[in-house]
């Protein structure tokens, strides 16, 4: 593939139409727009994007086109690029093209515009990837995902994130040359406080991702518990795409809200409810019934109690009332007030498979209630998988031949390569902690770093590049 070749290709979809596109962009495309148009064209070109009409010459006759002109670098390659809208007969546009390429352009390759904004610079892969995901949509949910990861939803997750393991991998350098007494080394508390943001930054990129691609069959959790006693601010911090309103006042869940949340690797629905309440009017009560019917089909019940509460009688009832088969984690929540008990009293914990008490306000506790949803869920073991995938790259591009849908098969590569960094990250703490000289430890995080690298492209083999942009259609 000539990287500095004029290329071009008819951009609409094949068949018949009211318009048809040709698509050029190259260092020539200027020269070509003047030799293949008739009419007056200012001897200076545009220095700006514009669009005016013309009438195109193909060598047996003239065309009316209307033409947008897009000179580098504020294109969609950073490259001039011209497109010349013409009548949509296929055979009208097939010798337009054949003009094109006898005055010197190269026919595109499937996917080299998207290519030539990739290398240039203008989107990195996944955005790449989004185009293409956004090409093949075939519904609703796949357009959404697609405009999700075009956008730069996962790329703006990513960026802070390198940034971050940069920093560290420089504290770790920068300390090589002094004792641990040194007023010039850095203190470990300090490299391990980094590692947990890097980690939280890590899982957030991963619940994006599996936010943005739901599969089928995930492992259902669900919010019970008093109103007011936190489960809609947890449903917010806890979830990718938390939307639940928080408020004084109680009963304001009555719908059931959903998201994703990333537990030990793996993607959970989770879902907020109403609140436990009785003597209602007919909305609160069908609210109720909502609620029962998720918790019966729960494969975890996150049970919320304010920690401020000391009724244990009625909290035992109210453990009563969930009425559900699931494993039960009792939520011992909002444990950053005053008047919050340390622990709750022992007959809600008998109540209870685990506990566990956070605070969604500071985040105390959420990485442990994860630790503990995750064992009472079985999820150790689907997570090692993921991680297995990601350190095998053939597994990682052996996907992109796989079935069950485009977005899935390029979710499956950033996936692998965030539970990879997030693998690395704990090593890096392990190394830590166990004494490993600093000098490992950058390395460590250096492995961290060309993970991420890969799912934006900076270190994607040649090999990856050439399937994932093979699938393109010709033109895009």
């Amino acid at each position: 593939m000539n990287r500095s070749a004029t290329i071009a290709a008819i951009g609409s979809p094949p068949g018949g139409g009211v318009r048809g596109v040709l698509r050029v962009s190259g260092p020539d495309t200027e020269s070509l727009v003047r030799k293949t148009l008739r009419g007056a064209l200012s001897p200076e070109f545009p220095k700006s994007r514009c669009c005016f009409r013309a009438e195109f010459h193909d060598g047996v006759g003239e065309l009316p086109a209307l033409v947008l002109w897009m000179p580098g670098p504020r294109s969609f390659t950073r490259e001039d690029v011209a497109e010349f809208h013409l009548p949509g007969t296929p055979a009208l546009l097939s010798r337009a093209l054949e003009r094109l390429l006898e005055l010197g352009a190269a026919l595109a390759m499937p996917g080299e515009f998207t290519r030539r904004a990739f290398e240039n610079g203008r989107i990195d892969l996944t955005q790449a990837e989004g185009v293409l995901e956004l090409v093949e949509a075939e519904s609703e949910s796949e357009r959404k995902a697609a405009a999700a990861l075009l956008s730069g939803g996962l790329s703006e997750r990513l960026k802070p994130l390198r940034d971050k393991l940069d920093d560290l991998r420089a504290l770790c350098e920068a300390s090589l040359d002094f004792d641990s007494e040194d007023t010039g080394a850095v203190p470990e508390s300090e490299l391990l406080q980094g590692f947990d943001d890097a980690d939280a930054g890590l899982e957030e990129a991963l619940g994006f991702e599996l936010a943005r691609v739901r599969s089928s069959g995930l492992p259902r959790i669900v919010f019970a518990g008093a109103p007011n006693a936190g489960k809609s601010s947890l449903f917010n911090r806890l979830g990718e795409a938390g939307e639940a309103l928080v408020t004084d006042h109680s009963g304001t869940t009555r719908d059931v809200l959903e998201t994703v949340w990333v537990v030990s690797g793996v993607a959970c629905e989770l879902a907020d409810v109403a609140g436990l309440e009785r003597g209602l009017r007919e909305p609160e009560r069908r609210a109720q019934e909502l609620s029962r019917e998720r918790r019966r089909g729960a494969d975890l019940v996150l049970w919320v109690v304010d920690a401020t509460r000391t009724d244990e009688e009625a909290l035992l009832a109210e453990a009563h009332e969930l009425q559900s088969e699931a494993k039960r984690l009792l939520v011992w929540s909002q444990t950053d007030r005053v008047e919050a008990a340390p622990e709750p009293p022992s007959g809600l914990l008998a109540a209870s498979d685990r506990w566990c008490a956070v605070s969604a306000e500071t985040g105390v506790g959420l990485r442990e209630l994860a630790s503990a949803a995750a064992k009472l869920l079985g999820l150790g073991a689907e997570s090692a998988a993921l991680s297995g995938a990601a350190a095998d790259g053939g597994e990682v591009a052996d996907s992109f031949v796989g079935g069950g849908g485009l977005a899935r098969e390029l979710s499956v590569r950033h996936r692998a390569s965030l539970v990879g960094a997030r693998a690395e990250i704990e090593s890096a703490r392990t190394a830590l902690q166990s004494g490993a000289s600093l000098e490992f430890i950058a390395e460590i995080l250096r492995s961290a770093t060309e993970a991420l690298d890969g799912i934006s492209g900076s270190t994607t083999s040649e090999d990856v590049l050439d399937r994932i942009f093979s699938r393109f259609c010709l033109g895009k």
